[in-house]
């Protein structure tokens, strides 16, 4: 596999074992003790281990921060922080899934601010309050293909006090260096590969459907959904088959480029779940996206027949693409309903529409959203009957 070395949205390293630049990368951050920060999970593994020995080898003085949790909270990031100023580090390699790189790019954020965390959430002109100079030099190295936070300039983090995700913004949230080594993701298991790899779908999806003039970002959702209609199954089957692995990481990292432009319902409805009912975010993704899409029908349906078109579908109409979805989830072991992953007894259908409405992916959503359709999107995704 060759590698190569690309600059969109930033330097963006990519390729077979191309992990084995993470000091060179450091380094030409000026970068001499960096935070390690990882999930639990991942921080007993070989693959950091490896990284590990590997930073040792090139002088650099790092430190491991991993005490970060699937949705990663308002208290990881400050203890992060605690331990990023007690350690006198000099920058951060957020290394993992969705989680470890959004606390690390969170950490390295708030390295250098005076303000709670809150203050910078994903609204009006909030992010201009940040001191920009103070902000620590970031290395991404993505071991999921999902959510593309490698390539954000946001974090998602879960305010433990009011139990609401909150997306925290700032362009420099963007990493400086990106590292996506395919070799790192082999050893996913199945079930997690597909949950990302949906992931991954929504943000392309949702992207590309959301209102609004971007043909760029069009054309990258574009491109991302066709790396995944032929390569996310070939990955679930076979974790191993490293091209495969390699046009997901792509694809995940394409997702998250486009949906600058906007997200959507899908979005809006998995944010709450997600904090209140600890729901993996890719799952939570792919059980809304037939629902919300029926939802938007009207809005999107000639969008959705370029799609299809795009993709090579062989039924070229809203319905043919509804059903590819469905016949991957199908494939790909999702569940068809929310009731199969949350009993009805803790789905409190109240409090989440009215935290989904207030999602900030509400406002890129193709229709107008009232707490009425949010609850109705809800009800028809416990039932499992699509509208």
């Amino acid at each position: 596999m060759q590698n190569y070395n690309w600059n969109y949205p930033t330097t963006m390293w990519v390729g077979e074992n191309r992990i084995k630049d993470l000091g060179s990368a450091c380094n030409k951050l000026n970068i001499n003790k960096p935070l390690l920060v990882t999930d639990n999970g991942l921080a007993k593994s070989k693959i950091i281990e490896e990284a590990v020995t590997l930073l040792i080898k090139e002088n650099l003085a790092v430190e491991v921060f991993s005490n970060v949790v699937g949705n990663p909270t308002g208290s990881n990031v400050e203890e992060g922080v605690e331990f990023y100023k007690k350690n006198k580090c000099d920058g951060v390699i957020a290394f993992g899934g969705g989680s470890g790189l959004d606390v690390g790019k969170a950490i390295a954020f708030m390295s250098g601010q005076t303000l709670s965390i809150w203050e910078f959430e994903d609204i009006g002109d909030n992010w201009s309050k940040a001191n920009s100079d103070a902000i620590a030099p970031i290395v991404a190295v993505p071991t999921t293909a999902g959510t593309g936070s490698e390539t954000g300039r946001a974090s998602v983090i879960l305010n433990e006090k009011t139990g609401e995700k909150k997306i925290i913004f700032h362009p420099k949230f963007l990493p400086s260096i990106v590292i996506l080594d395919p070799v790192l993701t082999l050893d996913l298991p199945p079930k997690i590969t597909a949950a990302t790899g949906m992931d991954a779908l929504a943000h392309c999806l949702e992207a590309y459907c959301a209102p609004g003039f971007h043909p760029m970002a069009d054309g990258i959702a574009l491109e991302g959904m066709k790396l995944i209609n032929k390569w996310l199954l070939k990955a679930v089957k076979n974790g191993k088959d490293i091209e495969a692995r390699m046009n997901m990481l792509t694809a995940a990292s394409m997702g998250s480029t486009a949906f600058q432009k906007g997200l959507g319902a899908i979005h809006s409805l998995s944010h709450p779940v997600n904090a209140l009912n600890n729901v993996h975010h890719g799952l939570s993704n792919a059980i809304f996206m037939p629902y919300v899409l029926s939802f938007n029908k009207k809005e999107i349906e000639q969008r959705i027949i370029k799609l299809c078109e795009y993709l090579d579908l062989k039924d070229n109409s809203f319905d043919g693409f509804l059903n590819w979805v469905l016949d991957l989830r199908k494939e790909l072991n999702i569940p068809h309903k929310l009731s199969e992953v949350i009993e009805e007894k803790d789905f409190d259908i109240e409090k989440l529409s009215k935290m989904a409405l207030a999602d900030p992916s509400t406002g890129g959503n193709p229709k107008k959203l009232s707490v009425d359709d949010m609850r109705i999107m809800y009800q028809h995704s416990m039932l499992g009957k699509l509208f």
